[in-house]
C-alpha cells in the first residue's frame, strides 16, 4: 500500500520524521524490490469516520478532527510533545489507517499473498486518546475488519522496542486476536506496560503474551528469546492470519531506546516471520512499519529487508547501497551517517534456548513469559520442544 500522500503524517519537529519512509521506499525502488514479479502498488483511501470507530470512539475522532484545522488543543492525548496537533492531522492519520486495512483486507479475501503497509504500524493509540506519536491505531483497524470479515484467529506479533500498549488493549477481552509483543523492559522504557503477567482479559486469558527484555539485548539474545516463545504459542493459537507491526527502533544506536540489535539481527526476524506465515497461517501475512528513529543508518535499511522478504527473495546483506540513494539521504539529513552497504556486518545467528543453559537476564525474561503464557495453550514452559 503506497502514495506519498502517506508522508503527510509530519508532526513538524519530532522524532517520527517521514523522511525514514520516504528513504524506504527510494531505497527499495533503487534495488528493484517494488518491480519485482508480482509486486502490486495499490493507493490506498482514507478510513471513514465508520471504520476509525471500529477501535476509536466517535468523541475522540470528533477531537482529532478539530485539532486538524489547526486549533490549539490539549486533550485526549493531542497537544503534547509527543502528539503534537499539525494541519490535516486526520486525514493523514486516516489515510494510514486506510492503507492497513486495505492491506489487511486484501489478503483475507485472497487478493494478495502477503501485503505491507509500511507507513503503518501506529500501534500505542487508544480508543480514546493519542499516545507514543499515533493517532489512530490503524493495526487494531485492520484487524478489526478482518474479524468482520469471518476470521476467528488473528495473531498480531510486534517486534517494536516499545510495547504494543494499543493493539493489546483494544482486543485484550476478545480471545480471537492473539497479541504478542517483544520490547524493552516496561522499567525502563515508554509505555511502562507488557510485563509477562498481562496475558489477557476474563474470557481472553493466554490472548496476551508479553516478553519484556533487559536494555542492551543483541542479536544472538533477542533471537533467542523470540524463538523460544513466539513459534510456541503461534503453533498453539493457529492464526488464521498473521499481522506484524515491524518497528525499526530495536536498532543498537535508535536514539530513543535501548536494545542492540543491527539491521541483521532485522533482516533475520523477518524471515523467522515470514516463515511462521507460511507454517502457521497458510501463507497470509500482513506487516507493517511502526517505530524507528535512526532515520537514515537504520530505518531505510531494515524496511527495504521486510520489503524484500514480503516481496520475494530476500536480500543479501553484502548488497552496495547504490551512490544514487546515498546522495539522497545525505541530502535529506546531512548529519547522520550514511550507510553503503545493506549489512552491519551482524550474523543473525541464535542460539535456541534451553533452560538454565544461559542464566542472564535474558534467559530470565524468556522464563517469565514461558511461565506466565505457555500453561494457557497447552505449552510446558520448562521444555524448550514446546
Amino acid at each position: 500500500m503506497w502514495d506519498d500522500a502517506l508522508l503527510r503524517y509530519d508532526m513538524g519537529e519530532h522524532p517520527l520524521d517521514p523522511v525514514r519512509v520516504e528513504l524506504t521506499m527510494a531505497l527499495a525502488r533503487e534495488l528493484g524490490i517494488l518491480d519485482r514479479e508480482g509486486v502490486t502498488l495499490r493507493v490506498p483511501e482514507p478510513a471513514s469516520d465508520d471504520v476509525l470507530g471500529t477501535v476509536h470512539d466517535p468523541d475522540y475522532i470528533a477531537v482529532v478532527r478539530a485539532a486538524s484545522t489547526g486549533r490549539r488543543l490539549s486533550i485526549m492525548g493531542l497537544g503534547t510533545s509527543d502528539n503534537p496537533t499539525f494541519p490535516g492531522m486526520h486525514d493523514a492519520s486516516a489515510l494510514i489507517a486506510g492503507a492497513t486495512r486495505a492491506a489487511a483486507e486484501a489478503v483475507w479475501l485472497g487478493e494478495a499473498d502477503r501485503a505491507v503497509s509500511i507507513a503503518g504500524g501506529l500501534h500505542h493509540a487508544m480508543p480514546a486518546r493519542a499516545a507514543g506519536f499515533c493517532v489512530y491505531n490503524d493495526p487494531a483497524v485492520a484487524i478489526a475488519r478482518v474479524l468482520e470479515l469471518g476470521a476467528e484467529r488473528v495473531a498480531y506479533v510486534d517486534i517494536d522496542v516499545h510495547h504494543g500498549d494499543g493493539v493489546q488493549e483494544i482486543f485484550y477481552d476478545d480471545p480471537r486476536v492473539l497479541t504478542v509483543s517483544l520490547h524493552e523492559s516496561p522499567r525502563t522504557l515508554f509505555p511502562g506496560t507488557g510485563y509477562p503477567d498481562e496475558t489477557g482479559g476474563p474470557g481472553a486469558e493466554g490472548s496476551a503474551v508479553n516478553v519484556a527484555l533487559p536494555p542492551g539485548t543483541d542479536d544472538a539474545a533477542w533471537l533467542r528469546a523470540f524463538h523460544a516463545v513466539v513459534p510456541g504459542v503461534l503453533r498453539a493459537f493457529r492464526p488464521q492470519l498473521l499481522f506484524t507491526q515491524c518497528g525499526a527502533d530495536t536498532y543498537r544506536h535508535d536514539p530513543l531506546a535501548n536494545l542492540w540489535l543491527t539491521v541483521d539481527g532485522q533482516r533475520a526476524a523477518y524471515l523467522a516471520l515470514r516463515d511462521l506465515a507460511t507454517e502457521v497461517a497458510g501463507g497470509k501475512w500482513v506487516a507493517s512499519g511502526g517505530g524507528g528513529y535512526a532515520l537514515v543508518e537504520c530505518v531505510p535499511r531494515a524496511w527495504t529487508h521486510l520489503l524484500a522478504v514480503v516481496t520475494g527473495e530476500a536480500i543479501d546483506p553484502l548488497t552496495p547501497i547504490p551512490a544514487s540513494w546515498q546522495a539522497l539521504a545525505a541530502s535529506k539529513r546531512s548529519n547522520n551517517p550514511v550507510p553503503t552497504s545493506m549489512t552491519d556486518g551482524g550474523s543473525g545467528e541464535w542460539t535456541p534456548w534451553v533452560p538454565g543453559q544461559t542464566p542472564d537476564a535474558v534467559d530470565r525474561a524468556i522464563m517469565a513469559t514461558r511461565a506466565a503464557a505457555f500453561p494457557f495453550f497447552g505449552l510446558d514452559p520448562h521444555d524448550p520442544r514446546d
